[in-house]
Order: structure tokens, then sequence, then C-alpha cells
């Protein structure tokens, strides 16, 4: 229920509000998604995304959110890190956590195998970038490998995403620019296309008919 309702502000509130605003509202919930174990009800990736969007409209600078996004997932994630080191096998019978117990192990073992691997994908699936820090940091991973993947699958994810939000806002400004345009070209191509078949058809049957005729 509270992951719906922000959903539903992000996608239709989000773009009236100041740009500093935004970029504040952008960094808590990417930050929130594994620093504070909550990315199941924090919609980071949909928040960027819809920046993206904004900022393709010129409201924020698209150049300062792909920065402060960057951050705020490699310092998030740190701190999922820390957060798993300090307190380690509590974390795992938290209530939101031990339903996928089993998920979690098999993380875990992957993580003591190829550590770096794991979390640099972990980024990019929603369910293990809100545990994937503290699973490293549960696993006594090295700090120095960790930050390492952690800062390069932040980079890519943070610039990746806000990106496809800034040019997909574009690309739909775009249409609904010249979708007009195209609706009469549309049509226009369609009445050519039926009259030619016509007189394609009419042309045809006068041949068959002088044919018989003769």
């Amino acid at each position: 229920m509270i992951s719906a309702s922000i959903i539903s502000f992000i996608l239709h509130d989000i773009h009236s509000l100041p740009g500093p605003l935004v970029y504040a509202l952008v960094m808590l919930l990417v930050f929130g998604e594994a620093a504070l174990f909550v990315g199941f009800v924090l919609p980071g990736e949909t928040t960027v995304l819809v920046a993206g969007v904004v900022a393709s409209q010129g409201n924020i600078n698209i150049g300062v959110l792909c920065g402060l996004v960057v951050v705020a997932a490699v310092v998030g994630d740190s701190v999922g890190y820390a957060v798993g080191h300090h307190f380690g096998d509590r974390l795992l019978e938290l209530r939101v956590l031990r339903r996928h117990r089993e998920d979690l192990d098999a993380a875990i073992a992957g993580m003591q195998r190829r550590g770096p691997v794991y979390v640099f994908l972990g980024r990019f699936t929603a369910f293990l970038r809100a545990v994937m820090p503290g699973l490293a940091g549960i696993s006594k991973m090295h700090y120095r490998r960790f930050l390492i993947a952690n800062a390069l699958g932040g980079l890519i994810w943070g610039v990746a995403f806000s990106l496809l939000g800034y040019f997909g806002g574009s690309q739909l400004a775009r249409i609904e620019k010249y979708s007009s345009w195209a609706s009469i070209a549309l049509v226009v191509v369609l009445i050519v296309s039926v009259l030619g078949v016509h007189f394609l058809r009419r042309a045809a049957r006068r041949r068959r008919h002088d044919a018989d005729q003769g």
C-alpha cells in the first residue's frame, strides 16, 4: 500500500515539484533502497526513470541528476554493507527477509565464490539491489572489493537509467508534437492506397470486358 502510494506520487506529481526537491527525493529513494533494506517499498529505479523524463522537459539538469543518482547509489550500498557487516545474521531474521531465506542463502553462497560479480549484477535486479550490499557485509567480503564492484555497478546503473528516462521523455515529446501530422499522413496514404486499388480493379475489369467482346 505504501509502495503503491509512493509510485502514484512519483508518476503523477513529481513533475510539479521544484528542481531541488526532485533531486532530494531521487537521492533519498535511491539511497534508501539498499541502505535501509527497504527496496521492496522504495521504488528507486522508477524514480530515476521519471526524474530523467522531468530532466528532458528542462525542469532539472540531466548531468546533475546522473551525478546525484550515482553518488546516492554508491553511498547507500556502502551503508547497507556496513549494516550487514555489523548486524550479520540477525538481519536475515527480519520478517520482510525471512520468506526469501532460500534465495538469500543462495546469494550468500554465490557471494563467497564470486563476490564482486554478484555485487555488480545485483545492482540491476530489484530484489538483489535491496539486499546485496547487506549480504556482502554478512559474507565478510573485503570492503575494497565490494566498493569497486559497487561503484562500477552504481555508475552504469545510475547513468543508464537516468538517460533512459531522459531520452524516453524526449521521444515522447517528439511523438506528441508530430502525432497530428503523422495521423494526417497516414490517412492520406490510406486514401491513396484505396483509390489506387479501386482504379486498378476497374482497369482490369475493363480489359477483361474488352477481351470478351473481341
